[in-house]
């Protein structure tokens, strides 16, 4: 099958994004004040269903950190998790409505700058967040990537305090897992296959178990249990399949129950879009993704999630630009790191819990960076004041309240400059020349022209001096609003006021001094 023609690449893959999406799955559920494993069910669901249904090559689903406090509310004003549960249900299914109705079409209305400011945005949260992880200081969750933390610091306060709560073992252990990573990167891979094939973060997360091992009983260099991965252990099958849980159906026709499903939906689909639509400018091969079959797919995964108690599921741009640094081509990273979550759960959970997260820590380091490299920055200045200010305005936004607020902001300011560059360019005005006392001026309609650029051509013709013959050309144009027909009107009276002749040119011929601009152009026939 030609799924798995690309084997030899998305294994190694699929294990980088397996390590990622661990301490994610987890903390994301801690962070939403959710039973933990209800973040694997969701992480395993988002692999394995989501994967396989949805188009995206690239794109890997999962519990979202942008849910987290819908979550956290939604849990105790529904009265309960079972409850909660429906809202998620019923979620996914208007998701699979949005999906018929093709409403992914939404994702291809943000404008490139906001998108890169996202992917920038998110690289700079996740090194900010992992910097405490990183020496060892876990009193915020992994996963929460909010300005203001669930533990009641914000990003900046958080890395100042862990400051004073340095584990000197998790921080050896985390700069030894980042120098294998960035040799592995940098030399290893480059040297021989096998070193393809067995990815750095494997070996990193393998010693950090290792030091946990063997220095336990050390006085300073020991790794306490709460800086590890805490996966719940069950005693025996049945304990296991204790662990998951069931809507409770019978809140379904409660008002508060719709209201948090239909907000499930438009957030996890607008967060999927802005993902899928990242994921695709960071494919090296260019896939274009379908959208509405993404929202069918996501629909699917948060029906199936919501049924066995799971969180609510996204398309994820950590895990997603995890996979597509580390080699990933196809869909089977993603439904393979879905299988390696659901097996490690079940088999494995002991040796899970020995993985000290400030290793996992610096694999996100490594994924934060990649995502916003300097170089990005300097890019995005050469580009221009219309790519740069709404760029910097998404990631400044991310870093200081969140994703959806910080892309909302990016997107505002994004149609403040389409609004200026609209008034700018709504005409062009050409001085040609001065004789015989008249002034000779050249107005050039553009091919549109709305009411947004009504000032700018209004404050053109009031500043023309008498005695000025005007040649007013709309041969390009296509679209003229009615508002700008008013202006013309309006003016002809002035310019007889101010001896101001007008020739008016167009695909028909020319006009000169018009007597009624409306009559004019409702005549042409071409839509203006």
């Amino acid at each position: 099958m030609s799924v798995f023609k690309n084997l030899k690449n998305d294994l190694p893959s699929s294990i980088v994004v397996f390590f990622v999406a661990l301490p994610l799955c987890l903390g994301i559920a801690l962070a939403s004040g959710a039973p933990l494993f209800s973040g694997l069910i969701s992480g395993i669901v988002g692999g394995i269903i989501v994967g396989a249904l949805s188009g995206s090559n690239i794109g890997v689903s999962g519990p979202a950190a942008g849910l987290a406090a819908i979550v956290l509310s939604s849990i105790g004003a529904l009265g309960g998790y079972e409850n909660f549960l429906v809202a998620v249900v019923l979620g996914g299914a208007i998701q699979l409505l949005f999906g018929v109705l093709k409403a992914g079409i939404i994702g291809y209305y943000f404008p490139s700058s906001v998108i890169k400011g996202m992917l920038t945005g998110i690289g700079i949260i996740i090194i900010l967040k992992q910097i405490p992880h990183f020496f060892g200081y876990d009193a915020d969750p992994e996963g929460d990537f909010s300005f203001i933390q669930i533990d009641g610091e914000n990003t900046f306060s958080g890395i100042i305090n862990s400051i004073n709560f340095i584990s000197p073992g998790a921080t050896i252990i985390a700069v030894v897992g980042l120098g294998i990573l960035v040799l592995w990167e940098k030399v290893l891979s480059k040297k021989a296959k096998i070193f393809q094939l067995i990815q750095g973060p494997l070996v990193a997360v393998a010693v950090g178990i290792l030091f946990y091992i063997f220095t336990q009983d050390h006085d300073s260099l020991a790794i306490s249990k709460s800086h590890l991965v805490s996966v719940p252990i069950p005693g025996d099958f049945s304990s296991f399949l204790g662990q998951f849980s069931f809507p409770n159906f019978a809140v379904i026709f409660q008002t508060d129950i719709w209201v948090t499903a239909f907000t499930i939906a438009l957030v996890a689909s607008l967060e999927t879009l802005l993902c899928v639509e990242a994921t695709d400018k960071l494919d090296p091969e260019k896939h274009v993704t379908p959208t509405n079959r993404e929202l069918l797919a996501q629909g699917t995964g948060n029906i199936i999630s919501g049924m066995i108690g799971g969180l609510p599921i996204t398309q994820v741009i950590v895990r997603s630009s995890a996979n597509i640094q580390s080699g990933g081509k196809t869909k089977m990273s993603a439904i393979i790191h879905g299988f390696f979550l659901l097996i490690s759960v079940i088999l494995i959970p002991r040796l899970l819990n020995m993985i000290p997260l400030s290793v996992l820590a610096s694999i996100l380091l490594l994924v934060g960076y990649k995502l916003a490299k300097p170089s990005l920055f300097k890019k995005m200045f050469t580009m221009g004041w219309k790519q740069f200010i709404p760029f910097t305005v998404t990631v400044v936004g991310i870093i200081f309240t969140d994703l959806l607020v910080g892309i909302g902001l990016g997107l505002l300011v994004g149609i403040v400059v389409i609004l200026i560059k609209s008034y700018q360019n709504s005409h062009f005005l050409h001085i040609e020349d001065v004789s015989n006392g008249k002034h000779k001026v050249k107005m050039t309609l553009a091919e549109e022209v709305t009411f947004f650029n009504k000032g700018a051509i209004l404050k053109e013709l009031d500043q023309l001096p008498e005695d000025t013959y005007l040649t007013l050309d709309v041969r390009k144009t296509r679209y003229l609003d009615n508002d700008i027909i008013e202006i013309l009107e309006d003016f002809s009276e002035k310019a007889r006021n101010k001896h101001i002749d007008i020739k008016l040119i167009s695909e028909r011929g020319e006009v000169e001094n018009p007597k009624s601009y409306i009559q004019f152009f409702k005549l042409r026939p071409k839509k203006a």
